[in-house]
């Protein structure tokens, strides 16, 4: 960290800011110019990162060496992550050129329909079984999902054609036993901020699914990665699903940049879902084709074989067959950019 004192602090101040420093065990290195003095700050920012060093008298900025989330930082960590999810002969790998093809309903609705969805994606390629038993809806009367019983019927699938599974917490409380059932842990946009669930989830130890919250910044989300990693899970998945948008001719806009930025910020692997960023299922396949293109380390796509009767998200849904065929053609991009399945 490097600290910029006024043109105007004195030697007293200047004193006082190299004190403050070495009282946080770190050393202090002071530069003085014609118009400016900086002090470098040596050692482990963390130690002072949230210090309020711009209430000490003279200090003008504080600027950062490393950003702030320091363990999901690149800077930190070079080589990309792999994360392994599930175990066994059924373990999928994502990131570090391996691409992961994430696909199911919105909601796990009974153990017929889901084990029919499953076999279908897993035949077109999938290689990671979702479905929502706890779903966080904008309405109190819509359907909330099948709880623990639906986390049942999940597990029994995804072990029945050997696929991991990974499914949504919403809720501190449900936490320990969804890591019973599943693989990975998802947290969707709308608790990507939310702290308690996000430190709960760390402590898992279970790889993490982490969605972008819709008005999101990038740094935001790798704020919210950090808390997970900084729990103990570095197992983590970051998923771009579209942010708020002037423009309502679809659900939310899908931020295709936002793939090799934060590729370049952080060794997290980064998958988008094109479900949830266009709610149109038309625009689905160009969406999920341009993400393996920018070089994405997968797609999150909703299948569904009846949509007109889906509990959630049933508009959005591909039917198993158009999922067969854009999984194809995702498969086919994703080589041509280096990806391995």
């Amino acid at each position: 960290m490097i600290i910029i004192l006024k043109e105007s602090a004195t030697d007293e101040q200047i004193s006082h800011v190299v004190a403050r420093v070495e009282s946080f065990g770190l050393q202090a290195h002071l530069s003085k110019g014609t118009y400016r003095t900086v002090v470098g700050v040596i050692g482990d920012e963390a130690k002072i990162q949230a210090a309020p060093l711009l209430a000490i008298p003279g200090v003008a900025e504080a600027v950062p060496i490393m950003p702030a989330y320091k363990l999901a930082s690149r800077k930190a960590h070079p080589q990309p992550t792999v994360v392994h999810v599930g175990s066994g002969d059924a373990v999928t790998k994502i990131g570090g050129g391996h691409f992961g093809m994430i696909a199911g309903p919105c909601a796990i609705e009974s153990a017929e329909r889901l084990d029919s969805i499953a076999g279908d994606i897993k035949a077109a390629g999938a290689n990671l079984l979702r479905g929502g038993a706890f779903k966080p809806r904008t309405s109190p009367y819509a359907f909330q999902g099948l709880g623990e019983e639906g986390l049942k019927i999940l597990r029994e699938v995804g072990d029945k054609h050997s696929l991991p599974v990974v499914t949504e917490a919403i809720d501190p409380r449900h936490v320990e036993m969804i890591a019973e059932y599943t693989d990975m842990i998802q947290l969707g946009a709308r608790n990507m901020q939310n702290f308690v669930l996000l430190t709960e989830v760390g402590k898992t130890g279970k790889p993490v699914l982490l969605k972008r919250g819709m008005a999101a910044t990038i740094q935001d989300l790798l704020m919210s990665a950090e808390y997970v990693v900084a729990n103990g899970t570095t197992d983590v998945v970051l998923c771009e699903r579209g942010v708020k948008s002037f423009d309502n001719s679809c659900r939310n806009m899908l931020d295709i940049a936002a793939v090799p930025q934060i590729q370049q910020l952080s060794h997290l692997p980064i998958i988008v879902d094109p479900s949830h960023a266009t709610g149109r299922p038309e625009l689905i396949p160009a969406c999920a084709l341009a993400a393996a293109a920018s070089g994405a380390d997968g797609v999150h796509i909703e299948v569904h074989n009846c949509p007109e009767e889906a509990m959630s998200d049933g508009p959005q849904a591909l039917l198993p067959a158009q999922y067969a065929e854009v999984a194809k053609q995702i498969r086919a991009v994703a080589k041509v950019v280096g990806k391995t399945f």
